[in-house]
């Protein structure tokens, strides 16, 4: 009884060892690996602005990029392609983006809508994939801060515009002043010489 068993238990250990040759050799033989970095995770923008969300990958196959934006509404496919072939953009996306080589994208005049995840899969084709993330926070420009200024300069410009106006009522005035002071002087002189003349 106890020869058999040992017979079945060594068919399953060479069973054993040709399954984990083959596989080793399958992996061994499939150029497989893909790398993904994610140079810049966190980008700040403000509402009106182009940007980047720059990655760089690497594999030794032929690549397929995906590019995905999660909100709080929910995800939307922005991108597929692969690499050295054909580029699908999503219909909302269209004329907003603009794909490179390296797998990434540039996002031009964003809004606040665009704000949340953006994630980046990169599949080989064997089967290979990685992933990536980049986080979006985009800002309205504060229009309180313009419009302060702006009521500053107003204020400045008119408090200037007075001055001016002030100096030159001060000018004419001065300039008066004296017109009439010489003309009082020379008619007080033109006096002076006559009461003179009629003394002598």
């Amino acid at each position: 009884l106890m020869r058999p068993l040992q017979g079945c238990r060594g068919r399953e250990v060479v069973v054993g060892t040709v399954t984990l040759c083959l596989a080793a050799g399958w992996a061994l033989q499939t150029p497989g690996g893909v790398s993904l970095v994610v140079p810049q995770p966190n980008i700040n923008a403000t509402v009106a602005q182009n940007i980047l969300l720059s990655v760089e990958y690497s594999c030794r196959g032929i690549a397929t990029i995906e590019w995905k934006h999660v909100a709080s509404w929910g995800t939307t496919k922005i991108v597929e392609w692969k690499s050295g072939n054909y580029v699908n953009i999503s219909t909302v996306y269209r004329d907003r983006v603009t794909t490179f080589e390296n797998g990434s994208i540039q996002l031009l005049n964003v809004g606040m809508r665009d704000a949340g995840y953006y994630f980046i899969t990169v599949t080989e084709e064997y089967g290979t994939n990685t992933y990536g993330t980049i986080i979006v926070n985009v800002y309205e420009i504060i229009y309180e801060d313009l419009h302060f200024v702006a009521v500053l300069f107003a204020f400045l410009a008119a408090v200037s515009a007075i001055l001016i106006c002030f100096m030159w009522l001060c000018n004419k005035s001065l300039h008066l002043f004296q017109k009439k002071m010489t003309h009082t002087l020379t008619a007080s002189t033109t006096e002076e010489i006559e009461l003179k003349t009629i003394e002598c």
